[in-house]
């Protein structure tokens, strides 16, 4: 199993009926089915792993699930010509004008036209759910793509108690400060050398550093202005590195080297075996992160 790349962060409040079987039977009611001869866009569940057809994988507790997208490849550019040849077509034969909503009928036309001999693109979703300890991880690098997930396993299952991590500080001031004073870096983290500055004031400037000091004078005469720290790459208990934004999703995930090697000696050499390996180590690594990010920004607000 690969980590996965980016983790977006949801508290997760599971019903009482949430469990291995029910998360099944929902996931078995909406399989993928590829996109038919006039259709944009299909999507739906398969199995995380090659070595099973069903749409959950199942360690410990934790439950990873994937959702699979397929789009059909419509350049604009090839539906443009062809509208306007169809429309410089009707103007000279008819002698009259096209107008915008004449247009959008040909532009409906052509796109079923062209949809059959289009290419199409899959992409995987991936989620870990840990309701014992309510979290969902989504493997996505935008919120937008992590909520067409959260949205398809709520169709599925009913209901979905999720909202992303909020904590009680700031993360764009607090990153800012471990930059400006190395005293105030909480326990266990380390920061790199790269991150983003984002001016806050109406003119919104950005300057993206790598491979520099960022404990420079340079870079602190930055955020003595109005600039502020909006992403910023660490390493955390010399086993994870990762580049987190103000918004606390995390970008870039992987293992540092060392950690990784000393892994990878001790891993199973059945593909099983590897994989239930692999994601218990990402869950469990996860799950301790998650309580010193979390403190480093003030903690969580307190429920009403």
């Amino acid at each position: 199993m690969n980590w996965f790349k980016n983790i977006l962060i949801y508290r997760f409040t599971p019903d009482a009926d949430f469990s291995e079987q029910h998360l099944e039977n929902a996931l078995l009611t909406k399989p993928f089915v590829p996109c038919g001869r006039q259709e944009l866009k299909r999507q739906g569940w398969v199995s995380p792993s090659s070595f099973s057809d069903s749409p959950v994988f199942v360690s410990n507790g934790m439950y990873l699930v994937s959702l699979l997208q397929e789009e059909r490849i419509l350049p604009a550019s090839v539906i443009k010509d062809e509208l306007q040849v169809k429309v410089s077509k009707i103007e000279q034969d008819e002698a009259r004008k096209v107008y915008r909503k004449e247009k959008d009928q040909l532009k409906d036309e052509i796109i079923l036209e062209l949809l059959p001999r289009a290419f199409s693109k899959r992409s995987a979703t991936r989620a870990l759910i840990m309701p014992q300890l309510g979290w969902i991880f989504v493997d996505a690098g935008s919120f937008k793509r992590a909520e067409d997930l959260l949205n398809s396993l709520r169709e599925v299952l009913g209901t979905l108690k999720v909202k992303p991590l909020t904590v009680n500080q700031a993360p764009a001031s607090v990153l800012s400060l471990w930059v400006q004073d190395e005293d105030q870096i909480s326990t266990g983290f380390a920061v790199e050398d790269e991150c983003e500055l984002r001016d806050t004031s109406a003119e919104g400037g950005v300057i993206r550093v790598k491979g520099q000091n960022l404990f420079s004078d340079e870079i602190r005469a930055h955020l003595a202005t109005d600039m502020q720290v909006t992403r910023l790459a660490l390493t955390w208990q010399d086993q994870l590195s990762f580049m987190i934004y103000s918004d606390l999703s995390l970008h870039r995930l992987k293992l540092t080297d060392q950690y990784h090697e000393q892994l990878q000696q001790d891993s199973p050499e059945d593909e099983k075996a590897f994989f239930d390996a692999q994601l218990n180590q990402m869950g469990l690594e996860l799950s301790n992160l998650m309580p010193s990010l979390i403190a480093s920004f003030g903690g969580e607000p307190e429920s009403p």
